[in-house]
């Protein structure tokens, strides 16, 4: 139980002020989010019709926290209480409830400003940011917002890096994403693109222009398979495969794709091959448009002016304009139904399907299109012919962990299974670019990422910072945007600005409760809309998002774990009222040496917060009034 350890309680509103890390630990979602996003607060803002609140909660942490609530991993619902009785909050699906009514998406206001304003004053330090992806741009925010004079050099193009490159346009709206990275930029980021890292500008040059750097290059490289057959065409490494269809480039596959993995990124290969026939006809609408159709319209316009000035002189001209025009839009219609037509897709995985890696929802989405899972088999050979794959042969797994947990996957040499293929993608890790850091680049990692303090994230080399998968290797969008975050406050420690570690809480003892309905378990998860799969066609967004009917009702599923329930121990006279009416039978009184050896002789009152409801029964029976009800703020909380 919350117990006080002898704090006295305070008189008033405020109760008692203490060390976070027992309440921190106490709210699962927020301690699983790696930026701390305080969730049950924000959910519970929804269930209370408090969007606005709600908002800026879930902004307070995370400059993309529209983005994240499209494509979040969301520990946060790994971790929420609920799932321990029947299915967690959808909180992901919450977030865009209220980043669609109050984020830069709607194009209507900057309450994000609530949160997220300008900075006061200017700092003369100038920071490079080497990648413009969720780590880099994280960094910017926070660096902006502190002063400092910032630069981000991106390889590519656009900003956005894997958020862009690497996330299919099916799951993240592009108009959203450059709205959200325009709000970075608008801060005063000064952005220089189609500048990569050992080919336009090395490390040693930034570090004479910059004070510091931070390095998020990513981990954009694909690692190969070195097995018969790995150098055929038709085998592509899925990074590279969705890089190029993000970017507009040609994505070739054929009817017959197998992708090799099972975690989200081989989901996104998947999902993004059976729509390579849409991938491939914006790229050519693109490049129409820029080369094709521009000639046209010159042309047309030409003989229009012609027939103005003098309309005997060029109708044939203007016939042979229109001509091309028509035959343009042939072209386009035939190359159209050229590529259309269902791709035979399967992901065939080490893993069982209990053991897959990817999210459950991506798997489910995946089969809901219609993408066959062949489970436990390993990648034996590629089936070649004339130089071009033809197949996947596939050998029985027998494990994939050893005793200790390890990844160790041992196999069935004599059962062996040939997928049929013409296209093999290898969704089977990713790797950074190690030659852009350059001979006078910071130290590596056996794993050959950027070697760096667990908690610094400082490199051997001297002010420059390294994050996101650079770093750590791939993880998650929402473990990248932590890791900029991160960087930024020691950069500014380092610059001699002061970094407030933890933000003291505050305990405020609540007179009224929020009680669940007594059928609270019988009112299941709202699933999260989406298209229905007849109706996936192009690279519309699947999922729609929720009603605010359907949001209010999920949101209030909320268990409320910020509400503690806590005990003054000098007034308490273990009398066992509360035990007795516990509905759940939560609460035990046991010999005090069960709790912690070494403990004097006595009786412990525990409390199990895994499943307590928050319904204070216990409470309201308490003859001493020694329990009360208090809500835990100052945490992830707007102020």
């Amino acid at each position: 139980m919350a117990a006080e350890n002898g704090t006295d309680l305070m008189g008033g509103d405020l109760v008692f002020r203490q060390d976070l890390q027992f309440y921190d630990e106490n709210i699962p979602c927020l301690a699983a989010c790696p930026v701390h996003t305080n969730a049950g607060m924000y959910v519970a803002a929804i269930a209370d019709g408090k969007d606005e609140l709600a908002y800026l909660t879930a902004r307070l942490p995370n400059p993309f926290a529209s983005v994240c609530g499209r494509v979040c991993a969301a520990p946060c619902e790994d971790a929420c209480r609920r799932g321990e009785i029947d299915r967690p909050i959808a909180i992901r699906a919450l977030k865009r409830f209220v980043t669609e009514k109050f984020g830069p998406e709607t194009g209507n206001g900057e309450v994000w400003k609530q949160v997220a304003a300008p900075p006061a004053e200017e700092r003369p330090e100038s920071v490079a940011i080497i990648g413009g992806g969720p780590a880099g741009l994280a960094a910017a925010h926070d660096l902006r917002r502190l002063g400092y004079q910032v630069t981000v050099y991106e390889a590519t193009g656009q900003l956005g890096g894997m958020m862009l490159l690497g996330i299919p346009e099916y799951r993240l709206d592009r108009t959203l994403l450059a709205n959200e990275i325009k709000v970075i930029v608008d801060l005063g980021v000064d952005v220089h693109l189609n500048t990569k890292l050992g080919r336009d500008v090395t490390l040693a040059e930034l570090r004479d222009r910059h004070d510091a750097l931070f390095v998020a290059i990513g981990a954009t490289l694909g690692r190969g398979l070195d097995i018969e057959g790995h150098e055929a065409d038709g085998v592509v490494r899925a990074i590279e495969f969705l890089i190029n269809a993000n970017q507009g480039f040609q994505v070739d596959v054929g009817e017959r794709v197998v992708v090799i993995g099972g975690g989200d990124v081989a989901m996104d290969a998947a999902r993004t091959a059976l729509r390579a026939a849409e991938y491939e006809e914006k790229a050519l609408a693109a490049y129409s448009k820029s080369e094709e159709r521009a000639a046209v319209a010159e042309a047309l316009d030409a003989a229009r002016t012609a027939r103005r000035a003098s309309e005997s002189e060029v109708p044939a001209a203007y016939e042979e304009a229109e001509e091309r025009a028509t035959m343009t839009e042939a072209m386009d219609v035939a190359r159209t139904a050229a590529r259309t037509g269902a791709h035979h897709i399967t992901v065939m995985t080490l893993e069982s399907e209990e053991e897959m890696p990817a999210s459950e929802f991506e798997i489910e989405e995946a089969v809901h299109e219609g993408i066959v899972f062949v489970n436990r088999r390993g990648p034996a050979r590629i089936v070649t012919e004339n130089g071009k794959v033809a197949g996947l042969e596939t050998i029985k797994v027998l494990s994939v962990f050893d005793g200790e947990g390890r990844f160790n996957p041992t196999f069935d040499q004599e059962d062996r299974l040939i997928l049929d293929a013409d296209t093999v993608i290898l969704a089977i890790g990713q790797a950074i670019d190690v030659d852009a850091l350059g001979a006078d680049g910071p130290e590596l990692s056996p794993r050959r990422t950027i070697q760096v303090g667990a908690d610094s994230l400082a490199t051997s080399v001297p002010m420059v910072w390294a994050g996101g998968d650079a770093a750590r290797g791939p993880r998650t969008l929402i473990d990248a945007i932590a890791d900029g975050r991160k960087a930024a406050a020691e950069m500014h420690r380092a610059f001699g600005g002061a970094v407030e570690e933890r933000k003291p809480g505050t305990m405020v003892q609540l007179q009224q409760f929020h009680r669940l309905d007594d059928i609270y378990d019988r009112i299941g998860r709202v699933d999260v809309p989406t298209l229905p799969t007849d109706r996936r066609v192009g690279l519309a967004e699947v999922e729609t998002g929720f009603t605010p009917d359907q949001a209010r009702c999920e949101a209030k599923r909320c268990l409320r774990c910020f509400a503690n329930i806590l005990l003054d121990t000098s007034i308490c006279v273990l009398c066992a009222l509360c035990a007795d009416v516990c509905p759940l039978d939560l609460i035990d009184l046991v010999p005090s040496e069960e709790v912690a050896p070494g403990l004097p002789a006595g009786t412990a009152l525990t409390l199990d917060e895994t499943s307590c409801i928050r319904c204070a029964l216990c409470i309201e029976r308490c003859p001493t009034d020694a329990l009360s009800m208090g809500l835990w703020t100052g945490v992830g909380v707007p102020a």
